[in-house]
């Protein structure tokens, strides 16, 4: 990663200070199943700075081991779908939860009880869909499944997706998905998150951080230490969910 110019964040910080609306900075990492080099990579990096992952798992395929491993590290277990499995339509976007159908709210339900026997008292109540994609049909019946919190990307249409359901979202992604699937140009990521800090106005939602450990390369890795650091020195504080 080129050495880029974070004026830009930085002065969006203080300008968060000034006004009294320092955010409240949170990470989302997805994808987990079992232990690996790169979950090592994560939590060393978790360590580092200080800011502990929401670690989104596959339910499906999650292992005793990570269960484990998750004992010891700074990581907290949220629940990403269920088996991160492609049921779109032909002309739909991929996602599991968002093209209906009849499976689709009992695969959430079980998400969410199979990570409860693996992880016990660890684990949040968190629905974190894979690729970021739900149906509103399916968000009404979290609530009643135990679910307390709902997390996709982009700014949250409102703090609550439905009536006891915190909408808590992610803003930051700095993988080029479409393109080379590296980093996306670390000057446009530090801008746009300089932008969304300037203009939102909903100044109690939570700011995210949304990484995917398995598929990083150096330079993905090296943006988010980055970033992470010039968050928190710029005053955000860390978020994280309650029980």
């Amino acid at each position: 990663m080129a050495n880029p110019d974070w004026s830009r964040l930085r002065a969006a910080l203080r300008a968060c200070r000034a006004a009294g609306t320092t955010p409240r900075l949170w990470w989302r990492d997805d994808d987990a199943v079992a232990p690996t080099h790169a979950l090592d990579q994560l939590t060393a990096l978790s360590e580092t700075d200080g800011l502990p992952v929401n670690l989104a798992i596959i339910p499906a395929d999650a292992t005793d081991a990570l269960a484990r491993y998750s004992d010891a590290a700074p990581l907290i277990p949220v629940v990403h779908g269920w088996a991160h499995a492609d049921h779109s339509a032909p002309d739909d976007k991929k996602n599991e939860f968002l093209t209906p159908r009849a499976a689709a709210a009992a695969d959430a339900a079980r998400g969410l009880a199979r990570l409860r026997t693996l992880f016990g008292d660890g684990l949040r109540p968190m629905f974190v869909p894979p690729w970021n994609r739900i149906h509103e049909d399916v968000v009404a019946r979290l609530p009643a499944m135990g679910y307390t919190a709902l997390s996709t990307y982009g700014p949250r249409p409102a703090p609550k997706a439905v009536p006891g359901l915190a909408q808590v979202n992610t803003h930051v992604d700095p993988i080029d998905w479409k393109g080379t699937r590296s980093l996306i140009d670390a000057q446009t990521l530090i801008d746009q998150a300089a932008a969304q800090l300037t203009d939102r106005h909903d100044t109690d939602a939570p700011f995210g951080l949304l990484t995917h450990h398995l598929v990083h390369d150096p330079a993905i890795w090296a943006f988010a230490e980055a970033f992470l650091t010039e968050m928190q020195l710029g005053g955000a504080t860390p978020w994280q969910m309650e029980t």
